[in-house]
């Protein structure tokens, strides 16, 4: 099977070379021969990918502990469903994931052949870009690989990712990053061959959203994972791999937005190039942060020689493009400029500039370690207070946009209608200013002005979003008679590009409460009891039960009950954990939360004594459950916006009833 595994990855290199030569010849050539064949060396290289992926999965799934990537990554007591997951624990396998979803896109645009004409330059460009892959994984680091003597048992899996949200993350997130390749391709492509117009966007966009929405939520269920399996009590560190994730989110979100100005008003489209390029050269360089080692993350594969190549392919991808893009900057010339500075235009540059800002200080930050290491021969790391001291006034500012952006008018806003649009939001914002500062935020929490100001914009950019849903919807209403909630409903569905917007807006706004909350009124203490014994911790009180230990399949767990009330109101019972797993020394922490819309509480066992006396780790988390609830709002409102049919382009059209 392996031997089998491995020529499907030799013959797909083969075919990617074919690929790359055969559009080249037909776009020099027209010679329809040429293409239908290469059309079909992109079909079997989709094929051969499938078939590789499935074997390795095989070979994971009956324990071939004679495939070197099996035996490191796998062992015969993994539940199968860690199995199946392992094929991407390690580097051989997830280039094998990445490659083959990387072959799956490629076949699909070549055979949806939306712009007949640009789709062998595209093609070509996504060979060019599959053909790296399957070089590292047929010369480099085969996932194939055999060893000399097979072994009885397997190394396994490392204990942190046998957690469901790794399941999820990896796949999303490669999704995400394999899915910009697709307008990158498009934008080099129409560089090439000099059309200035905006047809390869509305074609990509299907495809950037996409990949937008995949990397969204690899980046949540990646916190998610962090948050529960970690057992540090937060989730987002600012650790390199992440970051890694991150800035082509951000990037990607500055591109989606700018787009829609040069749908309407044939404007940056400079800067689209641009962004689409950063976005895409990202997606390669988390590929070098997560393989080479430079850094040290909780994420990475670990030291590892494929860095370099990574780094000079993404040097090459970032290099080629720009001079392509340079050599290209006459076609480009805008047709339009901006007629105001107050208008929605301007908003919506200004948050691309903000996203970019906040990417480039994240990037920054990520990279001073080696930059550091060069100068002055000391890897000094950056940690969390850089991140957040830089990041978190930008991201105010970001916020505060939300709420413009819907608000303000295009071309040029007047005097009436910033009244109009900007007195109820801001009143409200206002308001809740004024009560947070003379209440409290909550009773034992202290007051803290930062926190409350940002959590004023907040309500502002909320207030905003809900301002347009009715407003659109009282619209509708006089438009056509129809009662409130046929007028909503038809309103949204009808334009779910603008309203699908709103709904991740929302989403964001919920996170954002979610971060100013968790990040300024958390706390954190080392609880010790006796058996029966209790501590209290704010209003909780925390009864320790009982100390025990039992075996579950080759793993020895100890693990604590405890009973947690509030106030005197029983809430539930939890069971922090230590689980001793034979295939690696260290013990892993596994902690157990109580969650509500309010806080989380967050216990961990630390230690204990043979008496039984325990040592926990308490947090408590205010607001962590809305981080959720917002992620999987942005979700919901990417897929509303991508739903095929009506409603998917700008502007809303009503008809009276007779």
């Amino acid at each position: 099977m392996a031997d089998v595994g491995y020529l499907a990855l030799l013959i797909s290199f083969v075919l990617a070379i074919y690929t790359i030569a055969g559009f080249t010849i037909y776009v020099k050539t027209g010679n329809q021969k040429i293409l239908e064949s290469t059309k079909g060396a992109v079909y079997a290289t989709a094929f051969l990918s499938t078939v590789a992926y499935f074997l390795l999965t095989y070979l994971f799934g009956v324990s071939d502990f004679s495939v070197s990537y099996v035996w490191r990554y796998s062992s015969t007591d993994l539940p199968w469903f860690y199995k199946l997951t392992a094929v991407w624990a390690g580097n051989d396998g997830s280039l094998l994931l990445w490659f083959w979803v990387l072959a799956l896109y490629t076949a699909i645009v070549v055979y949806q052949n939306k712009i007949k004409d640009m789709t062998p330059y595209v093609g070509a460009l996504l060979a060019v870009n599959s053909l790296f892959f399957i070089f590292v994984m047929v010369f480099l680091t085969n996932p194939f690989e055999t060893l000399p003597y097979p072994q009885p048992e397997g190394q396994g899996m490392n204990p942190m990712l046998q957690n469901p949200g790794m399941v999820i993350h990896p796949v999303t997130t490669y999704l995400g990053y394999v899915g910009f390749a697709i307008p990158f391709a498009y934008a080099m492509a129409a560089l090439i061959m000099k059309r200035s117009d905006d047809q390869w966007i509305k074609v990509t966009r299907y495809w950037t959203i996409t990949a937008w929405l995949f990397l969204s939520l690899g980046n949540l269920s990646g916190a998610q994972w962090a948050y529960e399996e970690l057992g540090w009590g937060g989730y987002w560190a600012w650790d390199p791999v992440e970051n890694a994730s991150f800035m082509p989110w951000l990037t990607g979100s500055a591109f989606l937005h700018s787009v829609m100005i040069q749908e309407r008003k044939n404007m940056l489209k400079i800067w689209n190039i641009v962004l689409i390029i950063i976005t895409f050269v990202l997606t390669l360089f988390g590929t070098f942060l997560v393989r080479s080692g430079v850094l040290t993350s909780v994420h990475a594969f670990g030291n590892s020689d494929l860095g370099k190549y990574f780094l000079a392919f993404t040097v090459v991808a970032l290099v080629g493009s720009l001079i392509l893009m340079v050599d290209r900057l006459n076609m480009l010339k805008e047709d339009k400029e901006f007629e105001s500075y107050i208008s929605k235009e301007s908003s919506f540059l200004l948050n691309n500039l903000i996203l970019v800002g906040i990417a480039f200080a994240t990037f920054w930050g990520t990279i001073f370690p080696l930059v550091s290491e060069a100068v002055t021969g000391d890897k000094i790391t950056v940690s969390i207070p850089f991140f957040n001291s830089v990041n978190a006034p930008l991201g105010l500012v970001m916020t505060l946009l939300l709420g413009i952006c819907p608000l303000i008018a295009w071309r040029k806003a007047s005097v009436k209608n910033l009244i109009e649009n900007f007195t109820i939001p801001l009143a409200i914002a206002g308001i809740f200013f004024a009560g947070a500062v003379t209440l409290g935020v909550l009773k034992y929490y202290e007051l803290k002005i930062y926190p409350i100001f940002a959590f004023a914009i907040a309500v502002f950019a909320l207030m905003a979003t809900v301002i347009e849903f009715i407003k659109g919807t009282r619209v509708r209403m006089k438009m056509t008679g129809e009662n409130p909630v046929t007028a909503f409903f038809k309103l949204t569905s009808k334009n779910r590009r603008r309203y699908g917007g709103y709904v991740i807006h929302l989403g964001i706004i919920m996170m954002l409460f979610a971060i100013i909350g968790s990040n300024t009124y958390e706390m954190e203490t080392l609880r010790n009891a006796p058996i029966n014994g209790t501590f209290k911790v704010r209003d909780y009180t925390v009864t320790y039960l009982n100390l025990a230990d039992e075996t579950r399949g080759k793993n020895y767990v100890v693990y604590a009950d405890l009973s947690v009330s509030k106030n005197g109101k029983f809430l539930g019972q939890i069971r922090p954990e230590r689980v001793q797993y034979p295939t690696h020394p260290q013990p892993s922490t596994e902690p157990d939360i109580l969650s509500s819309y309010k806080e989380d509480l967050y216990i961990m066992l630390v230690g204990w004594n043979e008496d039984g006396t325990a040592t926990f780790k308490v947090l408590i988390n205010p607001l962590v459950k809305w981080l959720w609830i917002g992620g999987y709002v942005i979700i919901l409102g990417t897929i509303f916006a991508l739903w095929p049919g009506k409603g998917s382009e700008f502007g809303p059209k009503y008809t009276r009833r007779s």
